[in-house]
């Protein structure tokens, strides 16, 4: 099986399989949201969505890429705007009160399923891969970054362009 080879500080690990492609119809999720609540697939079509995977919120790269993103959504407002990360809904929210985000919708894959199924999820650690993936109207992903050193932010300014080229 195929995996996708990435680094944590320059330490070599690698994902659970190969990431999804662009083109492919992105994979059933059904998560919980900081609300309490479940949010799924059905749920985000109709929009483009841009979904950012970060290992661990609380994490300096990934609150600063989450807060990036939460600064953006205003000028995309037909755009969903997610951050998923394997932290607890508890922690997302305790994030999100400390950080004062307030549109950014967080989703817990606590358990990694969904990133397991996108061959994104990391079994050192217990995370899902870094990665920014953007799907069309009909969930289908349309764009991806898939960030190799995990310590690294994603290119933001080229997932934006996309977006205001592209819905």
């Amino acid at each position: 099986m195929f995996m996708m080879k990435i680094t944590r500080h320059e330490e070599p690990t690698t994902t659970n399989g190969e990431p999804i492609k662009i083109g492919t119809i992105f994979p059933d999720f059904k998560l919980k949201n900081t609300q309490e609540s479940f949010v799924q697939n059905g749920d985000i079509f109709g929009n483009y969505t841009l979904i950012s995977f970060v290992p661990d919120i609380n994490t300096r790269v990934c609150s600063i890429s989450t807060k990036k993103f939460n600064q953006d959504v205003d000028k995309f407002p037909e755009i969903n705007f997610l951050t998923i990360s394997t932290n607890s809904t508890e922690q997302q929210m305790d994030w999100c009160a400390a950080e004062g985000v307030k549109k950014m919708k967080l989703l817990s894959d606590e358990n990694g399923n969904l990133g397991k199924s996108m061959g994104i999820f990391v079994d050192d650690g217990a995370v899902d891969a870094r990665s920014i993936w953007i799907l069309d109207s009909k969930g289908k992903v349309a764009y991806c970054e898939l960030i190799v050193e995990q310590t690294n932010e994603p290119n933001y300014q080229a997932a934006l362009d996309f977006l205001s080229q592209n819905s």
